[in-house]
């Protein structure tokens, strides 16, 4: 017989390997893949979605197929997790499958390709981004910046003594101060602060290019992101996405360029910028280090003016639940009262400990309406199997927070009603699980590195507006009560629809201090 010749060892070589492979393969891929609706060809389950609230459609499926319901999208495969054990299970003990994120073609298109939320998970400058945010924002971190908000809460307090009709305003700007001041040590003007113009002029831009509807027509066709500005056609918008181009470069380089010049002039004050300047070692690479902190302070800049909607939507929301329930307002104040006493002082992050209803009250707004029900989609990295079911490289996938906060065996049958002391534990009034690991934060490794001082934000608006007023419904000319329903818009974020009410002083001395 003669020899093989190398060509015939290489065919012999493989033929072997893939006899070893296929069998293992199609025995992996034999495994079924999540249950879900029956998809139509092309567009997939595309008319079966409530579109406006895609969540309640994921809810409503949750009945007939389950925690994890598998459904597809024009070619793309979509798995949603309805159930916090199911999310944490993959999220936090598969990490390294499910921390990824999808690919979106028109974060280059509108030059925000350096935003960390986005980034690749096993890429090097997502791991440069999140030592910076680790440092800057881990809980121990957080605490530092108090001062700061303290500091801001006491004229949006006075905003809302004055102007209560306007209370939506008083509440956004009290958040973008915070994220200003926080991220570079920025004092926002009062009216027409030119740095926060340019970021929501871009927030705008991005909240509309960057859906995944658009990113599908161009992740398809990739031709268009070429076309001249002056042919219209779907998905493109070339003249938005020069703009966008322009605000994201001032975004990204004139707050941080201001930290650096106040730092050479001595006068730079606390922020997340400055302390990590501070950090960079000689033995490291300076530039590289700079622009990873650079692009981490713009994402935290663009991330938190972004949440800046949810967190002013939070508050917004919890105004609206002290109308709704009283009663709830009452106990809250109440044990206010029993800390600080009848004195003209507000209450400061001191008395947290003291103050568990309080907290309580926070949980249950996170619950009760969950201002991002999906949150921002995963997708995995390499081909999974959970409980039997086959879940595929490239997923999308989405935690439905909004039927994680519905899960009756969790938070009992009334999950629509504002009720805090469901938080409580048999044994103390405090639960167990830290507010900052709610999955409206996030799960895993890509939860929100910012939530400990998006949390302390919120806390102490609500722990001082609860302290100086009483939240009331207003009056009509005629002296009726004007009524106040739960009304939500739709959206990738959902906030009240807006209605009118009164703050009430409970203390005069109190209110004489603002």
């Amino acid at each position: 017989m003669n020899s093989l010749t190398n060509t015939d060892a290489w065919v012999l070589v493989s033929c072997v390997l893939l006899a070893l492979i296929i069998p293992s393969f199609k025995g992996f891929a034999r495994l079924p893949l999540p249950p879900g609706p029956k998809p139509l060809p092309i567009v997939g389950n595309f008319f079966q979605l409530n579109i406006a609230r895609p969540w309640l459609t994921y809810t409503h499926w949750k009945k007939t197929y389950g925690d994890l319901i598998y459904f597809r999208l024009i070619g793309l495969d979509f798995i949603v997790v309805n159930s916090e054990k199911v999310a944490r299970a993959l999220m936090d003990q598969r990490s390294a499958i499910y921390s990824d994120r999808p690919f979106i073609a028109t974060n280059k298109l509108f030059g925000v390709d350096f935003s960390t939320v986005m980034l690749p998970y096993h890429s090097s400058d997502w791991k440069l981004h999140r030592k910076m945010f680790h440092h800057a924002l881990r809980v121990e971190s957080a605490s530092r910046y108090h001062d700061i908000h303290m500091k801001r809460v006491r004229p949006l307090l006075k905003d809302l003594l004055d102007d209560p009709s306007h209370f939506e305003i008083h509440i956004q700007r009290f958040v973008a101060s915070n994220v200003m001041a926080f991220t570079y040590g920025y004092d926002v003007a009062p009216r027409n602060d030119p740095m926060v113009a340019n970021v929501k002029e871009l927030v705008d831009i991005l909240a509309k290019a960057l859906s995944p509807e658009r990113s599908a027509i161009l992740s398809a066709f990739p031709i268009l992101t070429r076309l001249p500005a002056w042919l219209p056609c779907p998905g493109s918008q070339p003249q938005d996405a020069a703009r966008a181009r322009e605000l994201a470069g001032q975004v990204l380089n004139v707050p941080f360029n201001l930290v650096k010049k106040n730092i050479a002039s001595g006068v730079a004050t606390h922020s997340m910028v400055s302390d990590c300047l501070a950090q960079i070692d000689e033995k490291d690479d300076q530039h590289k280090e700079e622009t990873a902190i650079k692009a981490a302070a713009a994402t935290a800049f663009i991330g938190y003016f972004s949440s800046m909607i949810r967190s002013s939507s939070i508050l917004h929301t919890f105004i609206l639940a002290m109308i709704l329930y009283p009663e709830v307002q009452a106990k809250g104040q109440a044990e206010i009262d029993s800390v600080i006493g009848a004195t003209s002082r507000l209450p400061k992050f001191d008395d947290r400990p003291l103050l568990p209803y309080v907290d309580a009250i926070l949980r249950e707004l996170l619950r009760w309406i969950p201002v991002v029900p999906l949150g921002i989609p995963h997708a995995t990295s390499k081909d999974d199997v959970y409980d039997g079911r086959f879940i595929p490289k490239g997923t999308l996938v989405i935690n439905n927070v909004w039927a994680m906060s519905r899960d009756e065996s969790k938070h009992g049958a009334d999950v629509e009603e504002f009720r805090p002391e469901r938080h409580f534990t048999a044994e103390s009034k405090s639960s167990p699980q830290p507010i900052s690991a709610d999955p409206i934060f996030g799960l895993g490794r890509r939860i929100c590195p910012g939530r400990f001082t998006a949390e302390a934000v919120i806390w102490i608006a609500i722990v001082n507006i609860l302290a100086t007023f009483r939240i009331t419904k207003s009056k009509d000319a005629l002296g009726q009560e004007i009524d106040v329903k739960k009304e939500f818009t739709a959206g990738i974020a959902v906030q009240p629809v807006h209605f009118s009410c009164s703050f009430v002083t409970r203390s005069e001395e109190r209110a004489s201090t603002l």
